[in-house]
C-alpha cells in the first residue's frame, strides 16, 4: 500500500525491510514509491509488537498478500514511526480486520488517527469490503479513541491470549 497524508507517507512493507530488521535494530532502506525509491530510517522501536511475528511473516511473504500493509513514515524526518495493515482478506460478509501500532515516541500526536483514516478510506472504497473491523486491548484506551474519532463503534468483545480482554470495533455498512 502506498498513500500520503499531510504528515505521513504510507509505504509498502518489503521483504528486504523485514530481512534487514531481523538482522539489525537500526538501519536505512530504500522503499518503493510512485515517485521512485525513498530512503527511510528505521529506529530500534520499529515495528514494536509486530517484531516477534516478522520471522513467520518473512517465511510466508507474498507481495500480493502484503498489498494492504504499510510502514508509517514521518515526512519531516523520513523515519519509520509505525506499521499498519489489513489482516488477511475480507471474510464472506465483506468484513476486513485491520491492525496498527506506532513507536512510543510518537504516541499522542495524531499520527495513528491520520494513518488509520487513510487505510480505512482505501479499504472501504474496495468493492469486496463492506465493513472494517479492529480489536483493541481494554488496557489500551488510546487505540480505542483513535477508532472513535474515525467513526468506529464498539460492536462486541473478544479475548486474546497475549492481550487479554479486547473491544471489537466496526465501521461501514451493516
Amino acid at each position: 500500500m502506498y498513500a500520503e497524508t499531510s504528515r505521513l507517507l504510507l509505504v509498502p512493507l518489503t521483504r528486504e525491510v523485514i530481512e534487514t530488521r531481523l538482522a539489525h535494530d537500526t538501519f536505512q532502506a530504500a522503499v518503493p514509491t510512485p515517485q521512485g525509491p525513498l530512503t527511510v530510517s528505521y529506529p530500534p522501536a520499529w515495528p514494536g509488537d509486530l517484531l516477534p511475528l516478522f520471522p513467520r511473516r518473512l517465511a510466508d511473504f507474498n507481495p500480493e498478500k502484503e498489498a494492504w500493509s504499510a510502514t508509517l513514515v514521518e515526512r519531516a524526518t523520513l523515519t519509520a514511526i509505525g506499521q499498519m495493515g489489513a489482516k488477511g482478506t475480507p471474510d464472506a460478509h465483506g468484513d476486513q480486520e485491520i491492525g496498527y501500532g506506532l513507536n512510543p515516541e510518537v504516541w499522542n500526536q495524531g499520527y495513528a488517527t491520520e494513518a488509520v483514516g487513510a487505510l480505512v478510506a482505501a479499504l472501504l472504497a474496495r468493492p469486496d469490503v463492506r465493513r472494517v473491523t479492529a480489536q483493541t486491548a481494554i488496557t489500551n484506551p488510546a487505540s480505542g479513541r483513535v477508532l472513535e474519532k474515525l467513526g468506529f463503534s464498539r460492536v462486541g468483545t473478544a479475548w486474546d491470549e497475549e492481550d487479554g480482554d479486547l473491544l471489537v470495533w466496526a465501521r461501514g455498512t451493516e
